[in-house]
């Protein structure tokens, strides 16, 4: 299985990686940027993976999506950051963190609206190189995802756009970012485990947070205890689908 570093997935699959779900298959955990696992899915590499949601009509034909431990949400949405207030992104050179990724489809729906005159030059490059980028200059704007919605006044810069709100100002639903999908050749009764393991595997973090807590620290890119917790309160939500909090 591939998955991010991030907290929100540490914390949700802490149980299941570390063989304390009853039942549960064996995992072999494979860290990895989104656009990274995107890839491995469009090339059928692993058997389990963490991808965007926008990736999925790629990939159906030989995936399954399984209904637990993705990230789904109010308020969860990727931001567009400039150094300063007000940019107009006509003509200039964005950042993002994979063209297969949930964040830029996003990112176009919210620019066919925002910025009529188009966007110049798309960069992809890993999500937490994205902020530094924009900083130094070596980019005019970029499109963050993850724990960034916390930390980017650290860096200096400035909020352009949620491109969140623009979805649920559009269309209601909450935002689909992150997804789980397994190899649809590994059966039903498989994937059916599948989704009960990753299932139990979020039921007991919420009954015990503080269990994945080292798991969580050792693989954050930000490091910070609050901007973690606040990390996972966020995208460890109630539309983590098919995962009532209530037995």
């Amino acid at each position: 299985m591939a998955y991010s570093p991030c907290p929100n997935d540490t914390f949700v699959f802490h149980a299941w990686a570390h063989g304390l779900v009853p039942g549960a298959p064996a995992l072999d955990v494979t860290f990895a940027d989104i656009d990274v696992t995107n890839g491995m899915a469009e090339r059928g590499e692993l058997d389990v993976l963490k991808v965007s949601y926008a990736v999925l009509p790629h990939v159906l034909d030989e995936y399954a999506l399984l209904p637990c431990g993705g990230a789904l949400g109010h308020g969860v949405g990727p931001l567009m950051l400039t150094r300063e207030p007000g940019v107009d992104l006509a003509g200039r050179t964005v950042a993002v963190p994979g063209e297969r990724s949930t964040a830029y489809l996003l990112f176009r729906l919210w620019a066919a609206d925002a910025v009529p005159g188009g966007v110049g030059e798309v960069v992809v490059m890993p999500f937490h190189e994205i902020m530094p980028a924009v900083r130094d200059g070596r980019v005019d704007a970029g499109l963050v995802i993850h724990e960034a919605r916390f930390t980017y006044q650290r860096y200096g810069l400035h909020r352009l756009a949620d491109m969140g709100e623009h979805w649920e100002s559009t269309t209601g639903l909450p935002i689909p970012l992150g997804a789980i999908i397994a190899k649809r050749s590994l059966g039903a009764d498989t994937l059916a485990l599948l989704a009960a393991s990753a299932r139990a595997s979020v039921r007991m973090a919420w009954d015990d947070p503080e269990a994945s807590r080292p798991y969580v620290r050792a693989h954050a890119q930000e490091m910070d205890r609050a901007v973690a917790d606040q990390h996972i309160g966020l995208y460890v939500n109630e539309f983590i689908a098919s995962c009532p909090r209530s037995s």
